[in-house]
């Protein structure tokens, strides 16, 4: 039996299940068990079973998918996507999980319908039966920026987060602060853990001491940055500079700052991370961790092109250099506090 021959009968006959229930796998419908659906995935997947219809050809597009969709960051991302997917005649669809990290199940059987050439996830990973689903329809994924650890075969695209977080560190300490408060991201995304680790190295590499009361967890907006700005500069101990996870987090340690009546940054410098277009644009202009997010995605646009194509990349696994630009928020802490 070969893999151009196999029909959705034999594989229902292989898997001893039903015509019906292989069709409810193939369009990734959840009202079939785990263990029947991991048996058919996988007899589809061993079979390279496609079905020969009109409908389900690959469609010329690719999926962009989103954690949350909103804000300059992910328009940044969308720009690359589209700037490779305009070059390349492919058009763009555009999903967010609300807030998920991980897709609902309606957006697999949503893609297992529309048939897209392959999928770019930023900040949102798949569960293995969602993975496989795709795998076994030849659906490749990209991941921008993993959630977690997805595995060296799984392909992704991110930047240097470790070393962005020392660099914006030792940037700090080299203007003479030594106490520092770093306000990352949601504490099960890897990149904000790699740039709080970056933070903690630069520390005890300049000789001072890691102080659990000065590391706080945020969401990478607005918000997150301004309430835990706030409780950080009401400590009796504040701190005089404060390393923000993202650019969206430092514009709120700026507004805490305002409504505290200091001034940045002669009482408080601030460092951002992502070096979106908002960092020059405000008062005074936002030191900054640049982060290549348009090339980011122009490469895992490129990349899932390539896998859709059988073509064989050169790598799985890509991390972007990041490089620090400084601007006004930055400088010599205060005498005194």
């Amino acid at each position: 039996m070969t893999a151009e021959r196999v029909t959705i009968a034999e594989i229902a006959g292989m898997a001893g299940v039903s015509v019906p229930t292989v069709s409810k796998v193939l369009n990734g419908r959840s009202d079939v068990a785990e263990a029947t659906r991991a048996r058919v995935e996988q007899l589809i997947q061993d079979h390279g079973y496609r079905r020969r219809s009109a409908s389900t050809t690959s469609s010329q597009m690719i999926d962009l998918v989103f954690s949350q969709f909103g804000g300059e960051w992910a328009i940044e991302l969308i720009g690359g996507v589209k700037e490779v997917a305009r070059a390349e005649g492919v058009e763009l669809v555009l999903s967010e999980c609300g807030g998920d990290w991980r897709p609902r199940q309606e957006w697999i059987e949503s893609v297992l319908n529309r048939r897209p050439l392959g999928a770019i996830l930023v900040f949102s990973d798949l569960g293995a039966d969602q993975r496989a689903q795709l795998e076994a329809r030849r659906i490749p994924i990209v991941v921008v920026d993993p959630v977690g650890d997805v595995g060296a075969d799984v392909p992704a695209i991110g930047s240097a987060n470790w070393n962005g977080g020392r660099m914006a560190t030792q940037h700090l300490t080299a203007l003479g602060h030594r106490r520092i408060a770093v306000i990352g991201g949601p504490g099960e995304v890897l990149c904000s853990r790699q740039r709080v680790d970056g933070y903690t190295d630069a520390l005890r590499s300049a000789g001072l001491v890691v102080d659990p009361e000065l590391i706080r967890v945020g969401d990478f907006a607005v918000t997150g940055g301004y309430r835990e700005a706030l409780a950080l500069l009401r400590l009796p101990d504040r701190p005089t500079a404060i390393f923000a996870g993202s650019d969206m987090q430092a514009l709120g340690v700026y507004q805490a700052a305002r409504e505290l009546g200091l001034e940045i940054p002669r009482d408080l410098s601030v460092v951002g991370y992502d070096d979106l277009p908002v960092a020059q644009w405000v008062g005074p202009t936002l030191t900054t961790v640049h982060q290549p997010l348009r090339q980011m995605a122009e490469l895992a646009t490129r990349l899932v092109l390539d896998l859709a194509r059988g073509t064989t990349p050169a790598a799985l696994r890509l991390d972007l250099a990041v490089d620090m630009r400084i601007r006004a928020s930055t400088g010599p802490p205060p005498l005194t506090k």
